[in-house]
């Protein structure tokens, strides 16, 4: 918690939460128009993997998936897929390079060592390549039993399906996002660390609908949802950025901080360097980072 504040780390979620508003409309579109020109004998299978796409936000689901939502979109038109493209491109980009910067402030990379533009470009299209997958697993999973159905051990089953594929994507996440100077093995525990708690938040998100807001959606409306959205978008992201945290601290034995300094301890000093020096922007630019001594032993 203490290197999240240092990081400035709940404005960088926030960031992410913003292009992922923006990008999650235009890659509906996508889908809903590649179904269309692909699947258009197989209602059903649209159906599943829309329904399956949309799951993965359970506050706003069931107004996604409903008859104004999604499907309310025209499949099947090159114009609605040229048009979700260009957006998808410009959101999808936009989550993947405010996540690329995100890590680069956790892991404290000097911006002379940072990737350029086409680095972080070949990343972005990665990051789309994993997003794909993960809609293709959720996709696999969908015949499992869900949350409040069906016998216990499915309920199980698919929780435990659920977390393993959720750890899986965020490890390969965290490798496209995380400079290459990292290890993958050091962004292992965070990626699980993660899993878990986006299982959770998908499970309680469920469970809210299900048995909470379950009758709200005419007195919430489109507004709620809009909310709900961003709200679970912000959630998602700022759990994320955490996970990270923990894969930092954990590598660099960035523990006991300080909670009230003074008395600086070592992994304050440390963290407080790394800030420091991330700050140089030329290789001819040097960050040299000195601490005095408190008066009493001065």
């Amino acid at each position: 918690m203490k290197k999240f504040g240092d990081d400035s780390a709940g404005s960088l979620a926030a960031l992410i939460a913003y292009y992922g508003f923006l990008s999650l409309f235009p890659l509906l579109l996508v889908l809903t128009t590649v179904l269309g020109l692909f699947f258009s004998h197989d209602a059903a299978l649209q159906t599943r993997i829309l329904n399956s796409a949309v799951s993965q936000f359970p506050i706003v689901g069931n107004q996604l998936s409903g008859r104004h939502g999604v499907s309310s979109l025209h499949a099947g038109s090159g114009v609605g897929l040229i048009v979700g493209l260009i957006g998808l491109v410009w959101g999808s980009f936009g989550v993947s390079q405010a996540a690329q910067r995100a890590m680069a402030e956790i892991w404290n990379v000097p911006g002379v060592t940072r990737p350029g533009f086409f680095p972080r470009l070949g990343r972005s299209l990665e990051f789309l390549a994993i997003l794909a997958l993960d809609v293709a697993l959720t996709t696999f999973l969908a015949g499992t039993a869900t949350l409040g159905h069906g016998p216990v051990w499915s309920q199980v089953l698919a929780v435990v399906l659920s977390l393993v594929s959720s750890a899986v994507l965020y490890v390969l996440g965290f490798r496209v996002l995380t400079p290459k100077s990292i290890k993958t093995n050091c962004l292992i525990p965070g990626a699980i660390l993660a899993g878990v708690g986006w299982t959770i938040l998908s499970l309680a998100g469920t469970f809210l609908v299900g048995h909470t807001l379950r009758h709200s959606s005419q007195v919430y409306g489109y507004f709620g949802s809009v909310l709900g959205l961003i709200s679970f978008l912000y959630l998602a992201a700022e759990l994320t950025i955490y996970a990270a945290e923990v894969n930092v601290v954990r590598m660099r034995n960035l523990y006991p901080r300080s909670i009230a300094p003074p008395p600086l301890t070592p992994a304050d000093r440390a963290v407080l360097s790394a800030i420091a020096e991330q700050g140089e922007r030329r290789p001819e630019q040097r960050v040299h980072v000195e601490f005095s001594l408190p008066e009493d032993d001065a």
